[in-house]
């Protein structure tokens, strides 16, 4: 069972886990698609983010994805940013960074070597002249890059993971310190929001100026989008001082700002979501000749403040999602793209489209995350019982 005063933050979880699934179900069926797939051998490899493009279509599923596009990855970074301080704490830097490996740089190289290219390979199916599996090798081995997938986040986050570790073991006291910003933050919420979205704009607006807001680059299995590599840094410190004071005080309180001004927050979402697609709308299809525009950080803490105002309730689906939640986002991909590319012969439109590729997807990554961590224990059991057998002969 979860602690009472993180079930908000747990059911959160579970719930951005479930938006992350369905992020990535529905992407086919964007009516800002092209009419057809992207070409796999040909420069931006589009496919990368796109990988299957189908015929139906349904602009409401754009508004969804470009309000996460806007605030889901800047909130997994704060989220994983919360939890930092007490592992610190508990483990010491060099345990935590040694755990920060096998726990996230393992798992990467893990779904970049394996996972990815036998969720690509669908992509590549969808357009190949030859569809071969021996053909999709080649072509995969000859592009300049190697697409990693969703799994670019662990790879960022085990940096910014590192820095902490780095930062708590030279400069003793620094998280101490964070965490009494966070309490000051609490004092006086709208100045500090007002700071913090100052903050976030310095961090992004001059990169997105300078590289475009949609740009990625590749080092082999390391991707980034070249906007927002200190967006994703500011966010995860901003976690790491909200957590060094408290998982259930100030503003991440039941009854703190955050939670008290929900309904304000998220009118502030809506409004600046309505600007920023006004301000995009200007952007294209010229990033280099488009006015400046910047994003805010409204639409994030709306979702956060509706997490601490009304996630209270425990319940054993969310608990089940939460706990495996990281499971479901190393695996969900595969299925997505698989289903994705299935369904592109059959005769559903896309709203149903996206809802079967949603449903089975999270409850084929569900019960795979599930299945892998009851054989975890029983590997481990094995693997020790062998040792012991070992030592005694």
């Amino acid at each position: 069972m979860v602690p009472r005063v993180i079930v908000p933050l747990s059911n959160l979880r579970a719930i951005i886990i479930i938006i992350v699934v369905a992020f990535h179900s529905v992407l086919p069926y964007l009516a800002s698609q092209p009419a057809t797939p992207f070409p796999f051998d040909v420069a931006p490899y589009r496919w990368v983010a796109f990988p299957i493009v189908d015929r139906e279509r349904f602009f409401g599923f754009d508004l969804f994805c470009a309000w996460q596009d806007l605030s889901l990855m800047s909130l997994m970074f704060l989220l994983a940013g919360l939890f930092t301080p007490a592992s610190l704490g508990r483990k010491g830097s060099l345990a935590y960074l040694i755990d920060r490996w096998w726990r996230i740089g393992l798992p990467f190289c893990l779904a970049a070597a394996i996972l990815s290219p036998l969720a690509y390979y669908a992509s590549y199916r969808a357009s190949a002249a030859d569809p071969s599996f021996e053909a999709f090798i080649r072509h995969w081995l000859g592009l300049p890059m190697w697409p990693a997938g969703p799994a670019w986040f662990l790879w960022q986050l085990l940096l910014v993971s590192a820095l902490a570790g780095l930062l708590h073991g030279s400069v003793p006291g620094a998280l101490e310190a964070l965490g009494s910003l966070a309490g000051r933050a609490n004092e006086r919420p709208i100045l500090a929001f007002a700071a913090f979205t100052t903050l976030s704009a310095i961090a992004y607006a001059p990169l997105a100026m300078a590289f475009s807001a949609w740009d990625w680059t590749f080092l082999g299995p390391f991707s980034f989008q070249l906007s927002r590599p200190l967006h994703y840094l500011l966010y995860f410190f901003a976690g790491i001082a909200l957590g060094s004071h408290g998982l259930d005080r100030g503003l991440l309180g039941s009854k703190g700002p955050l939670a008290r001004h929900w309904l304000a927050l998220l009118a502030a979402a809506l409004a600046s979501f309505a600007l920023w697609g006004a301000c995009t709308s200007l952007t294209l299809p010229d990033w280099s000749a488009s006015p400046l525009s910047a994003r805010l950080a409204a639409a994030l803490f709306s979702l956060l403040a509706i997490a601490l105002r009304f996630f209270h309730f425990q319940d054993r689906a969310l608990d089940s999602l939460s706990v495996n939640a990281y499971g479901i986002y190393l695996i969900h991909y595969g299925f997505v793209v698989w289903l994705q590319y299935a369904l592109l012969a059959v005769a559903l439109g896309a709203v149903a489209k996206g809802i079967i590729v949603l449903a089975t997807a999270l409850v084929l990554s569900f019960v795979a995350s599930a299945g892998v961590r009851a054989l975890l224990p029983r590997l481990r059991h094995a693997g020790s019982k062998a040792t012991m057998l070992q030592q005694r002969r």
